[in-house]
């Protein structure tokens, strides 16, 4: 584990080159413009609300000061007392060598009228960053920022360079781990540049149409013809981090075009169809650091539970940034905060934060979640990949599956939360109250025009004042807005208002949800999938759905890059192997319906089933290596009891032989470098997993004869199983 650094989270490794004449400056959007985190950004701005226990947009600046920034501009619209209010109580105002100024208005209602007020001010003196308040990143700036500025030596139109990390998106959903859609992007291989930019496609069959012009000066790009003209196949899929380096010419050119309203639909496809001004602009793609934007419930969950698995370190629970309260971590990615009180009987699974001064009571089971401050859970509760804010109270015999909750909320004995239920401040449900999926409650009245810069008239009937934290009060808001609740939605006692989904919105909710994506929708979209995929493969010149990028040269860079991508992809998806295993062995989920998330997350890394039955082999020797033992007879013993109990899971996966190599090949990996305490169990487990018949006898040998010319320390493990192979051996010739 890396080391644990406090105070002030340790800078992200920079050159002590100094890149810029001028300080560099940072432009931080406090406001997103948009409606996706209603009802609750109707009380309090997106940038505030916990992420893992701690403000979005402490993650934001964290991120900035460690990268080298030395001063922010933040700009607050809808709820700005409440950012400035919050701004000047935290640490940032003290901090030396980084200087936060906040920018109020009070009738922008875009990211381009925020730029224009601040191209108004004169306070940016040259090249800066352009980022949101809810961007979570651990990446080092310096490298952009040098090669934006060697382009503007030679190229003054060389305007922006956008950040972004190539990713594989669902075939199924055709989404991003981040419940984004896919996004389409031409970009020149060898300058870098950005030809074309499309956040949705009418189809996508791998074909989208281009401008002739841009074809005809860009013949490097990778073309295929179609029936309906020029197209390009599937170029990239990749998530746009939303960071963005800047020259001072951006603010002048929102300043001269009021049509730029959104950075990308308007600023970015508008330059790149622009054939008067030839500005242009170019992107930077990481690899190995982390950058990725909150921009509805599913990335609040996914950046949410890679916070909990580290990828974003070192701004992570357990090390002190911002002011953030101290936790510490313990197995299986449980993390816990100080005066917790938790019975003996309660169960705190893996991949959980528990905030401060919360109490569990009997027999709860809490997993996959994250709890806040002050929160007061009874007995037989049982809560899993739930987002708990804090000063809760959740009664007895609760039951609740991937829900945000927040603050202030009372859920009385007895009710249930289905899958994607959110719950917005001090809303009540009622005893034995059954939330449907995907319900939205809220004391405010649901609006009856959904207008992205309403939350500045609910902002301006509201105090802006909140309690020790950043809670905002609803006792202080304009009742006008709120009148009573019918008791039979919300149970006995229950107080709030549910929203209903507007028309035509069903499909959203569940893309969008914190909840995992329904088993008739998946059904419905591998259908789909098998459908497209068959009509791809009538043309022999279409390109994979995998979206990989195909440019019109073979260098060793792309092939480099390639590597280095799937390398990532296949840490990522053992994590997420890893954390579902978890989940299903602490929930005792059903082996059927752990396929289908097994099937899901596959699909959407693109894994081949030996991929899979690797990772599920991996995360069971690592579940039997954390059951307490004393002895290693008492660890072989509970290697055969998951072994056991969950073999239909790896036989599902392990059916052909070459599957079941490289559940053998897996298991010698993790031998020899992560888990070595199963080193001298070898041969009994791999007898094991024969008795079970998930291995049979070809694969074994197969695998013995592909190590004949390894070699000496390659066949530590065919030594030692020699026993074993022989009598394979022998048994196959008498069959003979």
């Amino acid at each position: 584990m890396p080391p644990q650094r406090k105070g002030a989270a340790a800078r992200v490794s920079e050159d002590t080159e100094d890149l810029t004449r001028h300080p560099l400056q940072a432009i931080l959007l406090a406001d997103s413009f948009a409606t996706k985190f209603r009802p609750i950004t109707l009380e309090r701005p997106k940038v505030l609300l916990p992420l893992v226990n701690v403000p979005m947009i402490d993650y934001t600046l964290a991120w900035l000061e460690s990268a080298g920034v030395e001063e922010v501009f933040v700009f607050c619209c809808a709820h700005s007392k409440q950012v400035i209010e919050y701004l000047e109580k935290s640490e940032w105002f003290s901090q030396p060598n980084f200087s936060v100024v906040t920018i109020e208005s009070h009738n922008s209602v875009s990211a381009g009228d925020a730029l224009r007020l601040i191209y108004e001010r004169n306070v940016i003196n040259g090249d800066f960053v352009l980022i949101s308040g809810d961007t979570v990143s651990n990446m080092s700036l310096t490298q952009v920022i040098q090669e934006h500025k060697e382009r503007r030596k030679k190229d003054s139109n060389a305007v922006m360079t956008m950040v972004i990390k190539q990713s594989k998106p669902s075939p199924i959903t055709h989404q991003s781990r981040l419940g984004t859609d896919e996004l389409f992007l031409a970009i020149d291989p060898q300058t870098k540049q950005l030809l074309f930019y499309e956040e949705k496609t009418d189809s996508y069959r791998g074909i989208i149409p281009l401008d002739n012009a841009l074809l005809g000066d860009n013949p490097s790009i990778c073309l295929h013809n179609d029936k309906a003209g020029v197209s390009l196949g599937f170029v990239f899929s990749v998530p746009d981090c939303y960071i963005d380096i800047c020259s001072q010419e951006v603010l002048s050119l929102f300043t001269d075009n009021f049509d730029y309203q959104h950075l990308r639909r308007h600023f970015v496809k508008g330059l790149l169809v622009d054939d008067i001004m030839g500005y242009k602009i170019f992107t930077h793609e990481i690899h190995s650091s982390y950058a990725a934007r909150i921009d509805n419930y599913r990335s609040y969950d996914t950046i949410s539970k890679d916070i909990i698995q580290r990828w974003t370190y070192p701004f992570v629970p357990d090390v002190m940034f911002s002011g953030n309260s101290a936790t510490h971590l313990e197995r299986e990615g449980m993390y816990r905060a100080s005066e917790i009180e938790q019975s003996r009987s309660a169960h705190i699974g893996p991949f959980t934060v528990i905030g401060k001064g919360t109490k569990i009571g009997n027999n709860s089971k809490i997993s996959n979640s994250v709890i806040g401050k002050g929160c007061s859970i009874g007995s037989n509760v049982s809560i899993t990949g739930s987002y708990i804010w804090d000063s809760v109270t959740i009664e007895d015999g609760c039951d609740i599956r991937h829900a945000i909750i927040c603050d202030g909320v009372v859920i009385k004995s007895g009710a249930a939360l289905e899958p994607g239920v959110v719950l917005s401040f001090k809303v009540v449900i009622g005893q034995q109250c059954i939330v449907p999926s995907y319900s939205k409650v809220s004391l405010y009245q649901q609006p009856t025009v959904e207008d992205s810069d309403e939350e500045l008239e609910y902002a301006d009937n509201s105090s802006g004042t909140v309690d020790s934290s950043i809670t905002c009060t609803v006792d202080t808001l304009n009742r006008e807005m709120m009148s009573e609740t019918p008791a039979s939605q919300l149970g006995p006692g229950g107080v709030g208002h549910v929203w209903s989904i507007c028309e035509g919105a069903h499909e959203e909710e569940w893309r969008h949800s914190v909840a995992p994506s329904p088993a008739d929708k998946l059904a419905e979209a591998i259908q789909s999938l098998e459908d497209d995929l068959e009509l791809l493969n009538l043309d022999g010149n279409a390109l994979s759905v995998s979206g990989e990028l195909k440019s019109g040269r073979n260098g060793t860079d792309s092939e480099d890059d390639d590597v280095e991508d799937s390398r990532d992809d296949s840490i990522y998806y053992e994590k997420e192997v890893e954390a579902t295993f978890l989940r299903a062995v602490n929930e005792n989920i059903k082996v059927p319906d752990v396929i289908l998330e097994m099937n899901s997350l596959r699909l959407s890394y693109n894994m081949t089933s030996a991929d899979c039955a690797g990772a599920i082999f991996y995360a069971m020797m690592k579940q039997a290596l954390e059951i307490p033992h004393a002895t290693a007879g008492e660890l072989r013993k509970s290697a055969a009891s998951i072994i056991d109990a969950w073999n239909k899971l790896l036989k599902f996966y392990s059916k052909e032989i070459d599957d079941q190599i490289e559940v053998i090949m897996k298991f010698e990996e993790m031998c020899l470098e992560s888990v070595k305490e199963f080193s001298p169990h070898f041969s009994q487990i791999l007898h094991l997993l024969y008795d079970k018949d998930i291995l049979e006898e070809d694969a074994i040998l197969r695998w013995a004869d592909e190590k004949k010319d390894a070699e000496e320390s390659d066949k530590v493990f065919v030594k030692q199983s020699e026993k074993l192979i022989q009598w394979l051996r022998e048994a196959s010739e008498e069959e003979d």
